[in-house]
């Protein structure tokens, strides 16, 4: 598999905005005075309001509007490093994004508002840098006063239970992997994450939600293997039998297999040999999105128009043998999967 830039960074931005995901990591970890300004019902995402051009990759859909209970305007800041380890100029780093943000959003709005930043630290040991950006400095009390002076709000994962993590199954699925991520026991944690997405196995986007999940688990993982998630896919199937024995079995092949295997079970309960396609087209797109990621679901629109099931057979058991999503491409525009064969084995 290829790698990924920054995939805790990734991951998180897309745990983030999930449906609801802000909203309960707002709920659940804000200080509860800080919380008590603030109507959470009014929080709104902000895409690319005030985030400078070179931050957008780390910050844009990061940003969040929210009332005061005044009806005044505030802004949600969410800076998220991701740190898994300690880095005592984060202070320096925050204060860069502040003044960044509070620059554009003089320019769009005409004047400055409150930014609450928060970083979300997910190490194995506690957090004991500097929280705020004076104690960067070793300077007598006199000349403090000319040195900028706030806090960031900190949410140290390593400080909180599973249990406490576990409260609200919007957010509390990304913050458990996330905690557990670098270690050794991250398999035996992962039949605890699977069980609390299952919550919200009934939600239109949790499949996407599971697939982020999974493919972080594989790529950013030090101490889970592919076979692992297989595995721990097959327990849970055991014991959820509907909606996650159906997702199971078209991700534990990374979908190519699988979906073959399901759209022959539907051709046979409906007759109709679109059972098949569809089920297909379903294991393609897990499959392709699990080993090439965004550069492999862009494909999806082009093979969701194939009708030939053998070619959609021949689509699904090559993207395994595929190095690019080019050579997937190549299958269906013009062949050369002979030439695939040949060149993977």
């Amino acid at each position: 598999m290829p790698d990924i830039t920054n995939p805790h960074d990734k991951f998180f931005k897309e745990a983030l905005t999930q449906p609801g995901a802000a909203l309960a990591f707002l709920r659940d970890y804000l200080p509860p005075d800080v919380a008590a300004q603030l109507d959470l019902a009014t929080l709104t995402p902000l895409k690319d309001s005030f985030v400078d051009a070179g931050l957008q990759e780390y910050f844009a859909d990061l940003v969040f509007e929210v009332e005061l209970k005044e009806r005044r305007t505030a802004y949600v800041c969410f800076l998220f490093e991701h740190k898994s380890y300690i880095d005592p100029w984060t202070p320096l780093q925050v204060l860069q994004y502040m003044v960044l943000a509070w620059k554009n959003g003089m320019h769009q709005r005409g004047r400055l508002v409150p930014i609450i930043p928060i970083v979300v630290y997910h190490g194995a040991v506690p957090w004991h840098a500097p929280r705020n950006f004076q104690a960067l400095f070793d300077l007598p009390k006199a000349l403090l006063a000319y040195v900028p002076e706030f806090h960031y709000l900190l949410n140290d994962l390593s400080t909180y239970s599973d249990e406490e993590l576990k409260r609200s199954a919007e957010v509390g699925v990304a913050l458990l992997v996330m905690k557990h991520i670098f270690r050794p026991d991250l398999r035996a944690r992962l039949p605890e994450v699977l069980r609390l997405w299952y919550t919200l196995q009934q939600e239109e986007h949790a499949l996407g939600y599971l697939e982020a999940v999974l493919r972080y688990v594989v790529f950013a993982g030090k101490e889970i293997s592919e076979n692992d998630v297989r595995q721990v896919l097959e327990e849970i199937a055991l014991e959820q039998e509907t909606v996650m024995g159906t997702i199971a079995q078209e991700l534990l092949e990374r979908g190519e297999r699988s979906g073959l295997q399901q759209g022959l079970q539907q051709g046979l309960q409906q007759g109709l040999q679109q059972g098949l396609r569809q089920g297909l087209l379903t294991g393609i797109r897990l499959g392709i999105k699990l080993k090439f990621g965004l550069a492999g679901a862009a494909l999806m629109p082009e093979i969701a128009k194939i009708e030939d099931v053998a070619m959609l057979q021949t689509i699904g058991d090559a993207i395994e043998l595929a190095d690019t999503p080019d050579q997937v491409r190549a299958l269906y525009r013009g062949g050369q999967h002979d030439e695939l064969r040949t060149t993977s084995s």
